[in-house]
């Protein structure tokens, strides 16, 4: 019956659209594999909780004895999460019993080889390049932590110190990877940079500073972010 004919125009038309439509749906269900699978794996890693002792600048030598010994140190104690495939740190600092520091979440992506802190006073996120001289990568970083627990590696240990300048507010934070973007989302985000890099424009003093003290290596790192 030629009503009952459809043009081969028409069918050329229905076979491009689905086409069209399987490409797409294909490439949600990768892309939401995908997100899942990082979900999941950010998931069920697992969480260390550990601490190190480190001697404050400037302190002078105490006397011998256990009690002058240990009023010689400071602890600073975090959880900690390493992901090895994804080549990413998680660290989280409370809110310290004792020491002038602000608690926060740090990533360390090596992958993306950003840093991200996200303040938890202020709720506000800061990024910055990874400084790999300090960072351990997560291999690594993850034996320390495994010696640790096991009682074999007790450190006490020094603090370092490192000072970042806000600069420039970031709009998109997607563009900085999915665990950055997954930390800093809906805040607000902005770059930092290390004092000792800046040229010409560091000439006022910072007058704001939030200081947060962590460790991703056998050493203490005090961080302050400040604010020109």
């Amino acid at each position: 019956d030629p009503d009952d004919v459809v043009p081969v125009g028409q069918r050329r038309a229905w076979c491009w659209c689905m086409c069209f439509g399987l490409a797409f749906m294909l490439a949600g269900v990768i892309l939401g594999g995908a997100y899942l699978y990082k979900y999941f794996a950010f998931q069920q890693g697992g969480v260390y909780f550990c601490g190190i002792k480190y001697i404050e600048d400037g302190l002078s030598l105490p006397e011998s004895g256990a009690e002058a010994q240990s009023a010689r140190y400071h602890t600073i104690e975090q959880n900690i999460q390493i992901l090895e495939e994804e080549d990413v740190e998680f660290i989280s600092v409370p809110v310290p019993e004792f020491a002038d520091s602000d608690p926060a979440d740090i990533v360390h992506d090596f992958h993306r080889r950003l840093t991200a802190y996200l303040d938890l006073s202020l709720d506000k996120c800061y990024v910055i390049p990874l400084n790999t001289s300090v960072v351990m990568p997560p291999k690594n970083f993850l034996e320390l932590l495994i010696n640790i627990k096991a009682g074999t590696y007790l450190p006490q240990s020094y603090l370092i110190h490192e000072q970042m300048i806000v600069t420039d507010r970031i709009e998109n934070v997607d563009q900085l990877g999915f665990f950055i973007y997954r930390l800093c989302r809906g805040k607000e985000t902005y770059k930092l940079q290390r004092k000792e890099a800046m040229k010409g424009i560091q000439k006022r003093e910072a007058i704001n500073c939030r200081k947060i003290r962590h460790f991703e290596n056998r050493f203490a790192m005090e961080t302050l972010i400040c604010e020109q």
